[in-house]
C-alpha cells in the first residue's frame, strides 16, 4: 500500500500559496479587465492587434497567376490539395481554360488503400514487438489518417496518375472523413490483431501475405462504399475558353498526367528548417514507418539553415514557380482575415505574460509541429530584395482571408515554417549533395513527421 504524502511536503499546493495567487490576480486592474473581456468572447478577439490588421495588405511585388480557391472541407487532405494545386496552372495552360481542378477524391482512395497495405506490412515487420510497447502503440494510433507528405504525394501520382475532378467528384465521406476513418481504423486494428496472432503461431510468410490480401480486400470494399471506385480509364473532352471543342478520346489517369501536367518530379527536393540539436544542418533525414506506397520512394528532407531555406523559396517565386510548403498553421493565425503574423495577437496585454520559447525549443518540447500544407504564390520584396511578406494559396474555401488567399509575414515565416518544396537548381550544392548519402532515420513520432498525422481539417 502506498503511503499518503504528508500535506506539508513542499511540492503540494499550500493554502498560503493559493492565497498569494488570488491576491496577485485581484490587485491587477489589467487582469480584471482581461477576465471580463475574455469571459464574453474569444481571447483572440480581445488580443487582436488592430494596427497589424490595418497595416496588412494583399499586394505583392511578385505574384503568380491565381487559381480559384479549393476547399478540403472537414478533412485533413491539405498536403494533397496543395500538391494538386501546384499542377493546376500548367493544366489550365495546356487545356486553354480559365479554371480547372483535379480530383482529390481519386488520389485519396488510393492513398487510403496504400496506407492500409503499408500499415499491415509495418505490423508484420514489428510482429515480435509487444503490442503495448511505444512503437506498436504508435502504429495502431492512426493507421489511415488523412495527412501526408510530399514524397507520399509523388508516390501516388507516379503509380496512379491524376484525373479531372469531374471524373471522380467529392462524396460526403471524402469531404467529412472522421466517421469513415474511424470505422476503417477499427477494421485495420482488427486485421493487425489477426496478423500478429498468426505470426505468433508461426504462420509462413506466404500464409501471412494471403491473410493480408484478404484483409485489404475488405478495406477496398469499405473505401469503395465511401468514396466510389476510381476509374482505370475515362473519356475526356472539353470546350476551351476560345469555345474550341476537343475530344481527347479514352485516357488512363497516367495518360492524363503525362499530357496535361508533365511535371518533372525528380527535379524537386524537400528542404526543412529544423534547428534542433539532434538534426545538424547539411544532412538528409527520413522518418521510420512513415509512408503510403510500400515500393515507393521514402520520405526525404534536407535540413538547411534559415537563410538557405528562405532564399530557395524566394528564388522559386521570383522564377514564377509556386512553392508547396508545410508549417504550424495554428500559431498566430487570424483565420477570418487570413493573416499569419507573429504580432497579430497581443497576448501580453491580456495575460501580462510573454511567450519566450524559440523555434528549436518549441520543437523539442512539443509546442510546435507541422500541421498544415499550403502553396506560396507570391512574395513582396523590399528594394534590397529582402522579403516582407508572402502570398499563400490555402484550401479552406473562399471565406478565409481575401477570397481564400492568406498573407504571411516574414517574421512568421522564420518562426513557424518547417518545409518547402523547391527546384534543385535553387539549392546550394553543399546541401544538395546530402541527398547522395543515406538519410538519418528519425523515430516515427518525430515532429518532422507530424504533417502526415493529420486526420481532420488542419
Amino acid at each position: 500500500m502506498i503511503a499518503e504524502k504528508p500535506s506539508t511536503r513542499p511540492e503540494t499546493l499550500q493554502p498560503e500559496t493559493l492565497r498569494r495567487f488570488h491576491e496577485g490576480f485581484a490587485q491587477s486592474p489589467q487582469a480584471s479587465l482581461a477576465r471580463n473581456a475574455v469571459s464574453k468572447q474569444s481571447v483572440h478577439s480581445v488580443a487582436l492587434d488592430r494596427e497589424v490588421v490595418t497595416n496588412t495588405d494583399h499586394t505583392f511585388s511578385h505574384a503568380l497567376t491565381s487559381n480559384r480557391i479549393t476547399s478540403q472541407k472537414r478533412s485533413g487532405r491539405c498536403w494533397m490539395f496543395a500538391g494538386l494545386n501546384l499542377f493546376r496552372s500548367e493544366a489550365k495552360k495546356r487545356l486553354n481554360v480559365d479554371d480547372f481542378e483535379f480530383s482529390q477524391n481519386y488520389l485519396m482512395f488510393w492513398d487510403k488503400l496504400e496506407k492500409a497495405n503499408y500499415f499491415f506490412e509495418s505490423i508484420l515487420h514489428t510482429a515480435s514487438e509487444p503490442a503495448n510497447g511505444r512503437l506498436v502503440s504508435f502504429l495502431l494510433q492512426k493507421p489511415i489518417q488523412d495527412g501526408g507528405q510530399w514524397d507520399m504525394f509523388v508516390n501516388l501520382v507516379r503509380k496512379y496518375g491524376v484525373v479531372p475532378k469531374s471524373v471522380m467528384p467529392e462524396t460526403h465521406s471524402s469531404s467529412a472523413t472522421a466517421l469513415m476513418n474511424r470505422l476503417i481504423t477499427s477494421k485495420l486494428r482488427e486485421g493487425a490483431a489477426t496478423l500478429r496472432q498468426e505470426a505468433a503461431l508461426g504462420a509462413s510468410e506466404a500464409a501471412l501475405q494471403a491473410s493480408k490480401e484478404t484483409l485489404l480486400g475488405r478495406i477496398y470494399h469499405m473505401l469503395a462504399v465511401h468514396l466510389g471506385e476510381p476509374p482505370k480509364t475515362f473519356a475526356w473532352q472539353w470546350r476551351d475558353k476560345d469555345n474550341t471543342f476537343t475530344r481527347a478520346g479514352t485516357l488512363t489517369p497516367q495518360d492524363f498526367f503525362a499530357q496535361y501536367v508533365g511535371a518533372e518530379l525528380d527535379n524537386l527536393v524537400c528542404l526543412i528548417h529544423c534547428p534542433t540539436e539532434d538534426k545538424p544542418f547539411g544532412h538528409t533525414y527520413t522518418v521510420e514507418y512513415l509512408g503510403n506506397v510500400v515500393e515507393g520512394q521514402s520520405i526525404r528532407y534536407v535540413n538547411v539553415p534559415l537563410d538557405v531555406f528562405k532564399q530557395a523559396t524566394v528564388d522559386m517565386l521570383t522564377d514564377e514557380q509556386p512553392v508547396w510548403f508545410g508549417c504550424d498553421v495554428g500559431k498566430y493565425l487570424e483565420r477570418d482575415l487570413g493573416i499569419l503574423d507573429t504580432r497579430v495577437y497581443d497576448y501580453s496585454s491580456v495575460y501580462g505574460e510573454t511567450f519566450t520559447l524559440d523555434k528549436a525549443t518549441r520543437l523539442a518540447h512539443g509546442d510546435s509541429v507541422m500541421t498544415h500544407a499550403m502553396v506560396f504564390t507570391g512574395v513582396d520584396l523590399e528594394d534590397d530584395d529582402t522579403p516582407r511578406k508572402y502570398r499563400v494559396e490555402n484550401s479552406w474555401g473562399e471565406q478565409v482571408g481575401e477570397q481564400g488567399f492568406c498573407v504571411m509575414s516574414d517574421a512568421w515565416f522564420d518562426e513557424y515554417m518547417y518545409e518547402v518544396l523547391v527546384d534543385k537548381r535553387f539549392v546550394p550544392q553543399d546541401y544538395l549533395s546530402a541527398l547522395e548519402k543515406d538519410p538519418v532515420v528519425l523515430p516515427p513520432w518525430d515532429p518532422m513527421g507530424a504533417l502526415a498525422a493529420a486526420d481532420a481539417v488542419c
